[in-house]
């Protein structure tokens, strides 16, 4: 077991007190991280901000030399990243393997993103009285970046708070989930060992409840990203005042299968959009529209599918579904589903919990108020519902609090465009699932997903204030 402090000022610091980080897979203490105070993140903070003062200063090629410096230091050490995750988050190793590929590339993304930092001129003599006058705008870093992230990704979803806040200038105190803290420490460590000067990057771990607000309201912290629970991110949204604030804030995701859709490929698709992780994705399939005139042969073919998945020990690199990241989270799942059931809901397959597993769960016969439709499940379980026409799927689709991403598999283009414009959601997957997602791409929601953009030019521009400039040439 090792010890690990908090992350301030380019070092380890020794904080009062500590918390262990359990192994999901056999309950083994992986290590010792600081549990930060308040005056521990005022130290932060503060730090970040004397940072900010030079660091908004280095040239665009030395923010992109140190990005794409990072980038190379993890991926000599993708494997030791790998099972770092697999370990504290219970993610499967393939799929723990696939997120710090993802990670590497989100930092070769924002080390090529600070070169392309930028401003346009605008012909002011358009108008009446702009005559003789030359406008231009360019973005400038906006200072501190509160990043808060959650535990699902604990090594990509990190990069794309710092990845993008660092390319612009900006310095960042970084408060990950307090279950998966570690993959955070570590890549702090690598930042330091690539050149990042010391407090550009701060890490404060522990409890949320306890120095969240210390950290969203501090006047010198000006931008806030969170990654999290829709009841967090509106009660940060409410003390943030006019900061800055991006929210990415969770989503219970749709799909659509037309008659004409790629059968084999949409089934196999859904399947691991459903199950990927356990279901503690964002952007999980949750809701399964499948058009009525293929449901049956659907139905057969997703219960046979997600009946083969292996359940087990998230460092076995056969395993498909690990454990969910607590008991107490596969025993809400549980309740859910066993609500469903009293209501009249069908299990077609899975609907058993083992400790902190539980298996993976395709439902019949839901109803739209309940919760496994209608809130965000954050697990192993899938509705399927048939629908009659495209019309009545888009209905049902909207039919949501939420709207993050939606995917709709046909093989007709006008069908495809008719339900991209009238589908409420950031983002609209054709002809595949709404857990695609690669890491330049705008990534967002609309209603209660939240609001700003991910994807890394675009989290540049939220990360950024845009100034104009007017020179009167003719004085």
């Amino acid at each position: 077991m090792s010890f690990k402090g908090l992350w301030i000022d380019g070092m380890r610091q020794v904080a009062e007190r500590t918390m262990p980080i359990y192994s999901l897979h056999d309950g083994k203490v992986l290590a010792k991280v600081g549990l930060a105070s308040k005056d521990d993140v005022v130290r932060a903070v503060e730090g970040a901000h004397r940072a900010f003062l030079t660091y908004r200063e280095q040239p665009a090629h030395t923010r992109s030399r140190i990005l794409f410096r990072v980038a190379e230091l993890l991926d000599a050490r993708r494997e030791e990243a790998a099972r770092l995750i697999a370990e504290e988050a219970g993610k499967p190793l393939k799929a723990a393997r696939g997120e710090v590929q993802r990670a590497i590339q989100t930092y070769r993304f924002s080390a090529e993103e600070a070169k392309r930092i930028g401003g346009e001129t605008i012909p002011l003599d358009a108008a009446v009285g702009g005559e003789g006058r030359i406008g231009m705008t360019w973005r400038e870093p906006l200072g501190v970046v509160a990043a808060i992230t959650p535990f699902n990704f604990p090594l990509n979803l990190v990069a794309h708070k710092l990845g993008p806040a660092l390319a612009a200038g900006n310095t960042v105190v970084l408060k990950p989930a307090g279950s998966t803290p570690l993959s955070s420490l570590f890549i702090a460590e690598l930042f330091h060992e690539a050149g990042l000067p010391p407090g550009a990057l701060q890490v404060v771990t522990g409890s949320g409840a306890e120095i969240g607000d210390v950290l969203v309201t501090h006047p010198l912290v000006k931008v806030i990203t969170f990654t999290g629970s829709p009841a967090v991110g509106k009660a940060l949204r409410e003390k943030s005042g006019l900061k800055r604030t991006i929210l990415e804030l969770g989503s219970n995701s749709a799909v659509i299968v037309e008659p004409d859709a790629p059968f084999e490929f949409a089934v196999n698709r859904v399947v691991e959009g459903a199950f990927q992780y356990a279901g503690q994705i964002c952007i999980s399939v949750q809701r399964i529209y499948v058009h009525e005139a293929i449901f049956d042969r659907f139905r057969a073919a997703l219960r046979e599918r997600t009946a083969a998945l292996k359940v087990g020990n998230p460092l076995d690199e056969e395993t498909d579904v690990g454990p969910m990241i607590q008991t107490e989270e596969a025993e809400r799942v549980a309740s859910w589903v066993a609500e469903a059931v009293r209501g009249g809901a069908r299990i077609e397959v899975g609907g058993t919990q083992n400790g902190a597993f539980y298996m993976p769960t395709i439902l019949l016969d839901v109803k739209p108020d309940m919760a496994v439709v209608s809130q965000e499940v954050f697990g192993p379980v899938a509705s399927l519902i048939p629908y009659r026409n495209l019309d009545q799927a888009i209905e049902m689709a909207n039919d949501s609090r939420y709207g993050l991403n939606v995917g709709v598999f046909t093989r007709d283009i006008q069908k495809a465009f008719y339900a991209a414009k009238r589908l409420e959601a950031g983002g609209i997957m054709v002809n595949d699932i709404p857990t695609f997602r690669v890491d330049h791409m705008p990534y967002g929601g609309v209603k209660e997903s939240g609001f700003g953009r991910e994807g890394v030019k675009y989290a540049v521009e939220e990360m950024t204030e845009l100034k104009f400039v007017m020179i009167n040439v003719d004085v």
